[in-house]
């Protein structure tokens, strides 16, 4: 061995710009191929028992049967946020009529609902006259009066709702129930967020991430303000190239693909990022279509009304119609510190009609039984006058006390689960926290929460963490 040969040279010590940019580069091209790995399949570490069907399915999309049979074969979430009181709609408090104007035993004066409160359908559950609509359905819904979180903060609570995670990023609840059942539609992403306008709600994309759950799983979220289906879609369609020109490029990406697996081996998930892309080319026909409620005969148009709310609940019917396993609807805007009088029930009228029209067409299609429609907000409001007071006051926020109701999907209909106090202050009876909620909807997707994991970094990881009981007394 010459040991000149093996010294160090100055000009290695060198590069021209051309080299630099070339090695850099190669180096981002590893990046972007690592992004499509799941954590586990980069440490090396044994694929988890859903990891194994899922790569057996050979396509991480595929439908796939839950751990038990259920009834609810979708979900249409309608996320409430902002904290809708409880007390002025689902949860009736005589008692605070009565202290309106005094001072309660927490402390704060106390506020009678300005709404009254009427028995509905032959359960005579009593409802909030804000709900005229809505009420018409008690006979079908679960009310849970029970709720309560961890944190009154709107941005927190948010993303627990949605995630089961106060701090860590962890997968949504819609992640997790694509991933569990798959979809049924393989022209549409299993996982749809409706949001009513440009901006992101409060805890932006964390509420439809898949976090460490596979890119593939990912909610896809959709303006439904914006006036054509392409742009509510953006880049659906490509300006620039043909579909035949799209299909040509599709395919010999595939050919170089099976070169690739001739000549070194097959990477599963390479295979799965090859199918999103033939997804996202399905969708330009099927999305377009789904996405157009003016294909809807015009009596069914004003069933649902002609509304910003409205719009969004259609389309929620259309994809779940077509096989979309989660769908979210957000309808926000519940956040009444002042005038709750008025700025309540001018929300609720928003809601009523379109919600109302929803479990109608479920039910009129036969597809209520298969549908788990859920409402409710992250937390609920104080039985007392806001802080800030003034002369047209609103509540301020409780994370002890809230309402929500589920309906459809195998739910026991003409329920009331649980109970506040007299005043509506805190859950005292058959208290339901949000881990208990989540454990509940899947397990009337067919899931056993505690099995339904995912290992990341050496830890199963579930969406009700550690916790989490079944809320029993609303299953039929």
């Amino acid at each position: 061995m010459n040991p000149h040969e093996h010294s160090a040279r100055l000009e290695d010590l060198f590069a021209t710009r051309r080299q630099f940019l070339n090695r850099f580069g190669l180096g981002l091209g590893a990046l972007s191929l690592a992004s499509m790995f799941s954590p586990s399949e980069l440490l090396g570490a044994a694929p988890h028992a859903m990891d194994v069907a899922v790569a057996a399915a050979g396509n991480p999309l595929a439908p796939r049967a839950p751990h038990f049979p259920a009834k609810a074969k979708a979900v249409i979430h309608v996320f409430a946020q902002g904290a809708p009181s409880q007390v002025d709609t689902w949860d009736p408090k005589p008692t605070l009529t009565r202290m309106d104007g005094k001072t309660l035993p927490d402390g704060g004066i106390g506020m009678a609902s300005p709404f009254k409160f009427e028995k509905k359908g032959q359960s005579g559950i009593e409802v909030s006259d804000v709900f005229p609509n809505l009420g018409n359905h008690v006979d079908d819904m679960a009310i849970i009066r029970s709720m309560w979180t961890d944190i009154p903060a709107h941005e927190v609570a948010t993303v627990f709702m949605n995630t089961g995670s106060l701090r860590l990023a962890r997968p949504s609840l819609g992640s997790w129930a694509v991933y569990g059942l798959g979809s049924q539609n393989q022209n549409l992403p299993g996982f749809i967020s409706l949001r009513p306008g440009g901006g992101l709600p409060l805890g932006g994309t964390s509420n439809w991430q898949p976090s460490f759950l596979p890119g593939v799983y990912a909610g896809t979220s959709v303006n439904t303000s914006a006036p054509t289906v392409f742009q509510m879609i953006q880049n659906i369609r490509n300006q620039y190239t043909s579909t035949a020109e799209q299909r040509r490029a599709l395919d010999y990406v595939q050919q170089l693909n099976e070169v690739h697996a001739q000549n070194l081996q097959k990477e599963a998930a390479l295979e799965a990022r090859l199918e999103a892309y033939e997804i996202a080319f399905r969708m330009q026909a099927e999305a377009t279509d789904a996405f157009d409620v003016n294909k809807e005969p015009a009596n069914m148009r004003a069933l649902y009304g002609n509304s910003a709310q409205g719009k969004q609940m259609l389309i929620a019917r259309r994809l779940v119609e077509r096989g979309v396993r989660f769908v979210q609807v957000w309808a926000g805007g519940w956040d009444h510190h002042q005038d709750i009088e008025t700025k309540l029930s001018q929300k609720a009228e928003e809601i009523d009609k379109p919600l109302a029209a929803l479990l109608t067409d479920l039910k009129q299609r036969g597809l209520l039984d298969s549908t788990l429609v859920v409402w409710g907000g992250e937390f609920g409001r104080k039985p007392t006058k806001d802080r800030n007071g003034n002369e047209k006051p609103g509540r301020d926020h409780n994370n002890r006390a809230f309402s929500t109701w589920l309906a459809g999907g195998g739910v026991k209909g003409g329920t009331v689960y649980g109970a506040t106090d007299e005043f509506g202050a805190k859950s005292v009876q058959d208290k339901v926290h949000v881990h208990d909620l989540h454990a509940t909807m899947l397990h009337l997707l067919g899931f056993d929460h505690t099995k339904l994991t995912y290992r990341s970094n050496g830890r199963d990881f579930r969406l009700t963490d550690v916790a989490g009981s079944v809320v029993k007394g609303i299953i039929a």
